[in-house]
């Protein structure tokens, strides 16, 4: 025990070794029983040791963390107070959990004698987020090493963890003076401390040339997966968020490929992060006739739906390049079927995909792109022709659990995490924009990246029509529990963020719009039809029929 130790004093203490353990970034939600947390981040940023960002809703503030620790791949802090504030960070634990990004949860609690009754915002938020995030419950005489082994554990952990730093007494000092709230600890690199563990790297097992193989590349496979697909000289099947899209052997339109006769000739397949976009990869990645060999991620986990793979701890070395015939088919027929949809994209019907291929376009050299979760993502996934290699762009989304929440204010968070990339664009839906409207809330003091997000605005949500949902004889449903309209006028919303805003409906000023440098958020409204989505995606699956009849 530490007698005599205050609630500023534990708060001070707390902050101080999360500096030393490499925290540079911390969100705050205010809240009464986290002010001595508060007040000493406020001074921490005035000093220049911390950034501070100040959200008040929750859900937003733990999403924007996670954006931050995603672009700066440093641990990052999102501080709540007591109650159901802890509670709204679940979803983003979640994601960080599936993802393995350090978010370091920081609740402030009342004392633990008050548990269980009956006392104002008190409940058992101590351990709340289960399996998501180990917690390191701290109470009021928590000892100097206590607290710093906490920050530690939580800073070096992969994944998320949770401080409950119990808050007893007065949470304002009587009379503080100008060393209350902060001082940093000594002897402290102020750039030194912790990084995101890098996806896996290759070594371990080494694979033969024989077997036609190929290698998909899902969420956060990095470029290990695109050096063993190149030594092997073998397909890349890489989803835009897995770092390995890049180069010759990545094959643009692998997804409807996989309807064709080349699917019925892989006999390996190389799993390298978290494929999640598309039924065809993982029917293929989870075909028991198949060698399927899947490498674990950052989390620990390998992707394997089927339960049918082997999971490696590190990606395999190719042993010598694979029969060139077997690659060049595939360029082939991806080569084809890309003609063929880019000529397409006349049709008024296909809007959408024509808008996917101008933000791929944008991503030059040095950009950060978020995408959102639905459509937006697959629609990239088919329009974006692999990027030349050696240019690095940062290309996410939150595909841990895939879901549409947050994506705004981890937008903002990544574009925080990298101020100095060359451009800055979240491409996401309407919906999703929605969803996470709050993340335009930002304070007139608080700091704003030069961010400009891409609306896909079809008025609902268009992914659902081409599901088994979509099917004529559920239509009578499907708009009110499905298509969700909602007529949101997003100008206003926009203005009521003093967010900038324009309406964009000609393709050439979308592109035009996206060389430009925003200053601040600015969002692009691009509105486009949903009608014709279920017979877009059968298009698209009738031009792979058309590539495969005539090879």
């Amino acid at each position: 025990m530490t007698p005599g130790r205050t609630a500023p004093q534990l708060a001070k203490a707390v902050v101080q070794q999360l500096y030393a353990a490499g925290v540079r970034d911390v969100v705050l939600a205010p809240g009464s029983r986290s002010a001595p947390l508060a007040l000493t981040l406020h001074a921490a940023d005035r000093a220049g040791d911390l950034r501070l960002h100040v959200r008040v809703d929750e859900r937003s503030a733990a999403y924007l963390a996670l954006g931050l620790t995603t672009g700066s791949r440093r641990p990052v802090a999102v501080v709540t107070t007591s109650g159901t504030a802890v509670g709204n960070l679940l979803p983003a634990v979640m994601e960080a959990f599936h993802t393995g990004r350090r978010l370091v949860v920081v609740s402030a609690d009342r004392p633990e004698r008050l548990r269980g009754t009956g006392a104002n915002q008190t409940t058992y938020q101590a351990g709340l987020f289960g399996t998501f995030a180990p917690c390191h419950d701290l109470a009021p005489g928590a000892t100097d090493a206590e607290v710093a082994a906490a920050a530690v554990a939580a800073c070096t952990a992969i994944g998320p963890t949770q401080v409950n730093v119990q808050l007893d007494g007065d949470l304002l000092p009587a009379d503080p003076d100008s060393t209350t709230w902060w001082s940093p600890p000594e002897d402290v690199d102020p750039v030194a401390g912790p990084v995101d563990s890098a996806p896996p790297e290759r070594g371990g097992e080494t694979l033969s040339p024989g077997p036609r193989t190929v290698v998909v590349a899902g969420d956060d496979a990095g470029p290990a997966a695109r050096l063993l697909a190149e030594a092997g000289n073998w397909p890349l099947l890489a989803e835009p968020t897995s770092g390995a899209r890049v180069g010759r052997h990545a094959i643009r339109t692998y997804r409807p490929l996989l309807a064709t006769a080349l699917r019925t000739e892989v006999e390996r397949v190389v799993v390298v992060g978290r494929p999640t976009l598309s039924r065809p990869v993982t029917a293929l990645i989870s075909d028991p006739r198949l060698e399927v060999l899947a490498v674990r991620g950052r989390d620990g986990v390998a992707t394997d739906p089927g339960r049918v793979a082997r999971h490696l701890d590190g990606v395999p070395v190719a042993e010598a390049p694979g029969d060139p015939e077997w690659v060049q088919r595939w360029r082939w027929a991806d080569a084809a079927l890309a003609r063929l949809v880019d000529r397409g994209l006349s049709d008024r019907g296909r809007v959408p995909l024509a808008v996917a291929a101008v933000v791929a376009d944008a991503v030059i050299a040095g950009t950060t792109l978020v995408v959102g979760s639905s459509n937006p993502v697959r629609d990239l996934d088919v329009m974006a022709t692999p990027w030349p290699a050696h240019e690095h762009r940062f290309v996410v989304g939150n595909r841990g659990l895939a879901g549409i929440d947050g994506l705004v204010s981890t937008a903002v968070g990544v574009a925080l995490g990298r101020p100095r990339a060359t451009r800055s664009i979240a491409y996401l839906g309407d919906l999703t924009f929605l969803h996470d409207s709050n993340g335009l809330l930002l304070g007139p003091v608080e700091r704003r990246p030069d961010l400009t997000l891409v609306v896909l605005n079809d008025d609902g949500g268009a992914i659902f029509a081409t599901l088994e949902q979509g099917n004529q004889r559920y239509a009578e449903a499907f708009e009110r529990v499905f298509g969700t309209p909602h007529g949101t006028d997003l100008e206003a919303l926009c203005r009521a963020h003093s967010a900038a805003y324009e309406r964009v409906t000609e393709l050439d000023r979308l592109a035009a719009a996206l060389t430009e440098q925003p200053d601040g958020v600015r969002v692009l409204e691009v509105p486009v039809s949903r009608a014709d989505r279920r017979a877009e995606a059968a298009w698209l699956r009738q031009l792979a029929r058309d590539v495969d009849a005539s090879s």
